[in-house]
């Protein structure tokens, strides 16, 4: 059990190391300027406005482009984001911004939105986000530059979030400290088919090279299927140097807990290794350390836990949370460590309101 649980240290240890080192080569890359800049169609999935949606559309139309359009689709024709979208055309009418009103039905009722806007879409180049994603005016030239390289399929983005209750500031922590850490990790492990709801952008060939949308219908994880594709067809899945932000409504840790859960299962389902992951918990065998009287070894994990958090939360991320609250990041790898747990049993997870059940693969029933 000593052999055991020094191994285990060991690894953890060595994770944040690695970590640190992913998260200073992305805060160093530099992306060199793009030589074309092809039309580009926007597609917005919507469903329904948070209180700061409007600024994150808003957002989009600002764009320091050439060419684009923004095509937003909505399943529900009272959804209360079109009074929004609306004043949106109305403030922008010079850039061309769509409504579309979706009758496609799929499991993935996201999916069936973007089946719709794509058949809209005009031009070369498709990026897809979230509906509440906040963007710098040259987001459109620093994400479509590297598809300038033919062997590129698809760039995504990390984010940061920023949040007003508690909660959700938590939510937001771990996204920072955690979440993103482990995305640039798995690059060097070669790891590099996922992709982030926060940036999808790729070229309408690429898409349907793939079987289009239609081909991910099924799938709870779209984004992670979609770059899975386009990888296993044979092209590269590039991220990006650029951090979109967004805003996370939680407003209790039911609803926090709901969410991770849901995060948790879905990898479960979708992907391999997911009983491993608690390896990388540097608190948890920190914590183990401790109880077995380790406390050099413990308080060497935890300030490598830190550090690594630190690096990724305030240089790579410049997260608005993690400034405040950087100090409790050991109480949220425990929250995290218990999601992990509930993620390790049941098939189903709420979204939007609704309770699915997933299938091998992530598929919804």
């Amino acid at each position: 059990m000593t052999w055991a649980l020094g191994g285990l240290i060991a690894a953890a240890a060595a994770y944040q190391v690695i970590a640190i080192v992913a998260c200073v080569r992305q805060w160093l890359r530099r992306e060199p300027p793009p030589h074309s800049l092809p039309p580009v169609s926007i597609l917005k999935p919507v469903h329904g406005p948070d209180p700061h949606f409007y600024a994150a559309i808003r957002s989009h139309a600002r764009q320091d482009y050439p060419e684009f359009e923004v095509l937003f689709g909505v399943h529900d024709p009272a959804d209360p984001a079109i009074p929004e979208i609306e004043r949106l055309q109305r403030e922008f009418p010079a850039v061309p911004i769509e409504l579309v009103r979706s009758a496609t039905r799929a499991p993935n009722p996201k999916v069936g939105v973007l089946i719709d806007l794509d058949a809209r879409a005009r031009y070369p180049v498709r990026l897809v986000n979230d509906g509440d994603i906040h963007v710098a005016p040259d987001y459109l030239r620093r994400v479509v530059g590297p598809l300038e390289d033919r062997r590129a399929g698809l760039v995504t983005c990390l984010y940061c979030a920023g949040a007003d209750s508690f909660p959700a500031r938590m939510e937001a922590l771990g996204i920072a400290t955690d979440f993103a850490p482990g995305a640039l990790v798995a690059p060097l492990f070669g790891v590099n088919e996922f992709g982030l709801g926060a940036t999808l952008a790729f070229r309408a060939e690429t898409l349907q090279r793939i079987g289009g949308f239609p081909s991910i219908r099924d799938y709870l994880a779209d984004d992670y299927m979609l770059g899975k594709r386009i990888s296993r067809a044979g092209l590269k899945v590039r991220l990006s140097t650029l951090v979109v932000r967004t805003h996370l409504g939680s407003e209790s840790w039911r609803e926090v807990w709901r969410h991770q859960v849901r995060w948790a299962r879905t990898i479960r389902m979708s992907r391999g290794a997911y009983a491993g992951l608690p390896i990388a918990n540097a608190t948890l065998w920190a914590a183990a350390a401790a109880l077995s009287g380790w406390w050099a070894a413990a308080g060497g994990l935890l300030a490598l836990r830190y550090l690594m958090g630190l690096v990724a939360g305030l240089a790579v991320l410049r997260c608005p949370v993690t400034p405040r609250l950087w100090v409790l990041m050991p109480l949220r790898d425990l929250f995290g460590f218990a999601v992990w747990a509930a993620g390790l049993f049941g098939r189903t997870v709420y979204w939007r309101g609704t309770a699915l059940r997933l299938h091998d693969g992530g598929r919804i029933v």
